[in-house]
């Protein structure tokens, strides 16, 4: 008999992907606790690193240096990644709320937000200011302004180590690039008080020496377009005006109903906020038992003990470990060129020498999730029925569009079955719809269901529901009526509530946007999450088939291709988080717009797991009619034409590329028979380029990509 999976019973939320969670998702990867269910959410799908923060803004290092990928540490940790900030976390319900997404519900949550450098009660740092925190949207606007031309004049605002660190690593940059500058470090007070006198004397030597002027005991009224207004009416103009200046708690932690110091949430020697179901660590946590400054080297050795706490809370036995946090640590600080600054306790030695030593612990930190270990799979049992090796393949089993069955085995199985003698269907060969008649309406119905491939229900509800509304658009009908059928993993009634809440309700949202009711459904409990729809349309024209296209009529496609390749990827850990995070939005991208802008089409399907190439073969088989494909006007997703030339392939390509021979090949060639999730239509239709203007001015990412032809040949160029 074989061993049942173990339920999924309690749920561990980690809000924030900060250094902290970082380490606690590694090691969640090596050392997971059966039955626990983790979550992430983080508002995007990389966590940068502050402490290389410096170095870039200097030029030492790229951009994508500084990421820690949360998308493959999520895959590797078994865990479910939420892409969405957090706005408030409701204790009495055990919910956190997130932007854009249902609320995520959890037993036992941690905290590791960071903090911001906005600064709320200075007029105009909102609109004219860039807050140094969070490090991604400040390093995106640095990077565009730094770039520019003509005379640079920057403002940091905080004489403290870090706005001198960015300070001198700004003048560094744009001497580096012969740009006329000026660099300014302001403060209110004195400047670098937190340090010893010999350190402050020569970091201040240190700003001296590139370029930085430090004026200090200045107030500031407000920033403007033009630069900071000082007391007394002084103008100091500036084009790149940042803050440094301290550190601010995110705003929503004051209703969250824990114990705060300052903004911080408070907690004790075990990490544990004021409700026993939450800790937090980090520069979001205070820690109330042995008060210490904000700095990285506190978030990293807080991690083993968090890691074990939170099993502890979860597990629901065991002893609680104690953090015990040094009272002093050693600082390295960057000097704008490649030279540190070391202080600790007054011992002030600085040069090249230390900055590579500074530049190793930081490398080192950050090789910790580039090059996450290899956790081993579990074995295939021996002896085993013959077969095997060729029914598992050499590679895991794609999930969405990439884990359908072949067209030929779909096809061979529908041959078999009778034809139909009612007079109230109407037989559309090739199409993935029924038309019927209804009390003299024209009613579409499909239904479709995708095996899931991301571990958040909501997005995989949103984009199962695009994609089984695919079929009712590419028809040119109006959706009407969903009916959901849900798997969920075993799991706790807690739990599956919570799972089906969050399905159910990202779900309604996209159909009932679409025009249709969730009029109810079924569910059940099996080896791993699928989601699908039956969906009904109603068609006051005639119906949008595969069969009209004619010779002359544009190709229009409305959503870039690639995501069989881009999720195969990630699933193998080679995808990076952007370019899965960019695949997602694709794949929730409604095409209900589109479906109204190519109302006009002679023939229309949506390219779903057959790839482009397929579906456009379905178009010119029941049309009777070939096609010209201009491969280079066909647009890709980010990042898949370079997967695709590293041999990344879904694992329907090699079916979907077998029933189509003849056909080039190269890495965007081999793209058109990848399997697309929730992909856009392909219409033929008339004057496509005037359809595509109409597209692309509502957001749609389409294009002409070739013609329909007379004959029956397919050819790509």
């Amino acid at each position: 008999m074989q061993t049942a999976p173990i339920p999924l019973t309690r749920d561990l939320v980690l809000i924030g992907g900060g250094h902290t969670h970082a380490l606690v998702l590694r090691k969640w990867g090596m050392r997971p606790l059966p039955g626990a269910r983790v979550t992430l959410i983080n508002p995007g799908p990389t966590a940068p690193y502050s402490g290389m923060l410096p170095g870039h803004v200097a030029g030492h290092y790229p951009r994508e240096a500084l990421d820690i990928d949360l998308v493959k540490l999520a895959r590797f940790a078994g865990a479910r990644l939420v892409l969405g900030a957090a706005e408030g976390i409701d204790l009495l319900r055990g919910e956190v709320r997130v932007a854009g997404h249902p609320p995520v519900g959890f037993d036992v949550a941690s905290v590791d937000v960071g903090i911001t450098s906005a600064m709320p009660d200075l007029p105009g740092f909102a609109e004219h200011g860039v807050p140094a925190k969070p490090l991604g949207p400040f390093a995106a606007k640095w990077a565009v302004w730094r770039d520019g031309s003509g005379p640079a004049q920057a403002v940091v605002i905080g004489g403290g180590v870090a706005g001198a660190e960015l300070a001198m690593a700004m003048a560094y940059a744009l001497r580096a690039r012969g740009r006329d500058h000026s660099v300014t470090l302001l403060d209110n007070a004195q400047a670098l008080s937190a340090l010893p006198e010999r350190s402050a004397d020569k970091l201040r030597a240190a700003l001296a020496a590139q370029g930085v002027v430090l004026r200090e005991n200045c107030a500031i009224e407000a920033v403007t377009a033009e630069g900071l207004v000082l007391a007394g009416g002084e103008v100091l103009h500036a084009s790149f005006v940042t803050g440094a200046a301290g550190a601010r708690p995110y705003g929503w932690l004051r209703a969250s109903g824990l114990d705060l110091h300052e903004g911080f949430i408070a907690v004790d020697e075990t990490l544990r906020g004021s409700d026993a179901s939450v800790f937090a660590a980090g520069d979001c946590a205070h820690m109330a038992f042995a008060p210490r400054p904000k700095a990285g080297v506190y978030a990293v050795r807080q991690a083993p003990v968090l890691f074990e706490n939170l099993r502890t809370a979860l597990a629901g036995t065991g002893r609680m470990r104690r953090y015990s946090p040094q009272k002093d640590y050693l600082k390295l600080i960057s000097l704008g060129e490649k030279s540190a600054l070391a202080d600790r306790g007054g011992f002030a030695p600085s040069g090249p020498l230390l900055w590579r030593w500074k530049d190793r612990i930081d490398r080192k930190f950050m090789e910790k999730f580039r090059e996450l270990p290899r956790m081993n799979a579990p074995e295939v049992p021996s002896p085993r029925a013959a077969g095997q090796d060729e029914a598992l393949g050499g590679k895991m089993l794609c999930g969405g569009c990439g884990a359908k069955v072949g067209s030929g085995a779909l096809s061979a199985a529908l041959a078999g079955l009778p034809a139909t003698t009612r007079d109230d269907i109407t037989p559309l060969p090739g199409d993935d719809a029924a038309l019927l008649q209804t009390g003299g309406a024209r009613q579409v119905l499909t239904t479709d269901h995708l095996r899931a491939f991301v571990e958040d229900p909501a997005v995989m509800a949103r984009i199962t529901a695009v994609h089984a509304l695919g079929d009712i658009w590419a028809m040119g009908a109006a959706p009407q009526a969903a009916v959901a059928q849900i798997v969920i993993p075993r799991m706790s009634p807690a739990l599956a509530e919570r799972t089906l809440r969050e399905i159910m309700s990202a779900a309604s949202k996209v159909i009932t946007e679409a025009g249709a009711a969730v009029v109810g459904g079924h569910s059940s409990q099996g080896s791993e999450m699928t989601i699908g729809f039956s969906i009904t349309g109603l068609c006051e024209a005639e119906a949008i088939t595969l069969a009209g296209a004619r010779p002359g009529d544009d190709l229009v496609l409305t959503k870039p291709i690639g995501t069989g390749t881009v999720l195969a990827a990630e699933m193998e850990g080679r995808a990076d988080g952007d370019v899965v995070a960019a695949a997602l939005q694709s794949m929730m991208r409604s095409s209900a717009r589109a479906a109204e802008l190519l109302a006009g089409a002679h023939a229309m399907t949506d390219v779903t797991g057959f790839g482009l190439a397929g579906h456009l073969s379905n178009i010119c088989r029941a049309s009777g009619n070939g096609a010209e494909l201009d491969l280079s006007a066909v647009p890709l997703l980010p990042g898949a034409e370079t997967l695709a030339a590293e041999g990344v392939r879904s694992s329907l390509y090699p079916e979907n590329r077998a029933a189509l021979l003849g056909l080039p090949q190269s890495p965007r060639a081999d793209l058109m028979f990848d399997p697309q999730t929730a992909g856009g239509l392909l219409a033929a239709i008339p004057d496509g380029a005037s359809v595509v203007a109409a597209l692309r001015a509502d957001g749609y990412e389409a294009a002409v990509i070739g013609r329909i032809t007379e004959g029956s040949q397919i050819t790509m160029s």
